[in-house]
């Protein structure tokens, strides 16, 4: 089993649902964990709500700090940080496998409650299309220089940005 480790700054959305996601989807074959570098200590109701309207598990997630983790073995970090809106991820010192999966914030959406609902749904999406991209490859066999850019190509993929 690989341990993926999802990590943002905050952890209480992205890498939250990214963590759920693997865990859902990578059964049996992926453990997953999320940390932030500057946890806010809550996980973002809308990430849960998005959680339970997908029918996944909501219960056990915490905003917690990487160093949490100091001692757990990583296989693959990812990081969700969305570079295109002036943040700033952090960097993870490790031998594993590394990709950034930047993604927009939908716990910064204002607007209308559909407007939210949708902003969450549209990082939902994404982030599963990813987890699913990266589940399809065969991970067990990869060496890490072959993981490190079969991950950060499917970190450019599935990105209305840019179309793909």
């Amino acid at each position: 089993m690989l341990n993926v480790f999802v990590i943002c700054t905050g952890n209480s959305c992205r890498s939250v649902m990214a963590e759920a996601l693997f865990d859902y989807l990578g059964q049996g074959r992926i453990q997953a964990f999320s940390a932030g570098s500057h946890p806010i200590g809550k996980i973002n109701t809308g990430a849960l709500a998005t959680l339970k309207r997908h029918h996944f598990p909501t219960g056990d997630y915490q905003s917690q700090s990487w160093e949490y983790y100091e001692d757990q073995v990583m296989d693959i970090v990812i990081t969700v940080c969305d570079n295109a809106a002036g943040e700033s991820c952090p960097v993870y010192l490790s031998n594993a496998a590394k990709a950034h999966w930047g993604v927009s914030d939908p716990g910064h959406t204002q607007g209308t409650e559909a407007e939210i609902i949708s902003a969450f749904e549209q990082t939902f999406a994404i982030l599963k299309q990813r987890v699913e991209a990266m589940l399809a490859l065969p991970l067990e066999t990869l060496s890490t220089e072959q993981m490190n850019t079969e991950l950060n190509l499917i970190g450019k993929c599935f990105d209305p940005k840019t179309k793909d």
